[in-house]
């Protein structure tokens, strides 16, 4: 029993601070960017996330992508 995987979507999430805690933690927040193009590259998505988090007064703290298939019985 041959399973193959479809493509559904792709979120790219970035992670940022916002500031920090009294003790010193960074306090984070994200921002997702949903049903990015299934071509793109990793490195050019996380170009982009440079990018836009240049524009930005909070430094980029970490970049994620999560992709989502459909597993299929053939």
């Amino acid at each position: 029993m041959p399973i193959i995987s479809e493509s559904l979507n792709s979120t790219l999430i970035a992670i940022y601070q916002t500031g920090s805690t009294p003790t010193g933690t960074p306090v984070t927040r994200q921002k997702s960017l949903s049903y990015v193009r299934a071509d793109a590259t990793e490195a050019d998505l996380y170009d982009v996330a440079q990018a836009l988090f240049s524009l930005s007064e909070q430094p980029l703290l970490d970049v994620q992508l999560r992709r989502n298939f459909r597993l299929i019985e053939e």
